[in-house]
């Protein structure tokens, strides 16, 4: 059984960093793709980043380029999220997710989800 466990969520000023976590178990030596996405009040979900199983190349919105960055930890089963120069835009419910066999960083291409960890930036 896949889990996903998102963790370092919370608040921080514009400007400011925040890294979060996303405890990966259960997938075997399938490819998959991990993603990060999340949704503001009265939003749709977005994509965020993607990272793959393997080969870990990497996937952004535009919206967050060149100020977040995905990495993958294969030895501690993790996928983190460094965000740094944190907008009010970017606050939201943040999820972590994994789809077997796809590199379509989209929501609908995901089998699993994490329970999502707050991220709130305040000017």
């Amino acid at each position: 059984q896949v889990h996903l466990e998102e963790s370092g969520g919370g608040s921080v000023q514009a400007g400011g960093s925040l890294r979060l976590s996303c405890e990966v178990s259960g997938y075997g030596s399938e490819y998959y793709l991990i993603g990060w996405f999340r949704q503001a009040p009265g939003k749709e979900r977005e994509a965020i980043s993607c990272i793959s199983s393997n080969e870990g190349s990497a996937y952004y919105a535009d919206s967050v380029k060149g100020r977040f960055t995905i990495s993958r930890d294969n030895a501690k089963n993790t996928v983190s999220l460094q965000m740094n120069s944190l907008k009010r835009e970017d606050t939201a419910v943040y999820y972590c997710a994994g789809g077997y066999y796809t590199q379509r960083c989209l929501a609908d291409a995901m089998d699993y989800w994490g329970k999502g960890t707050l991220v709130t930036v305040s000017s």
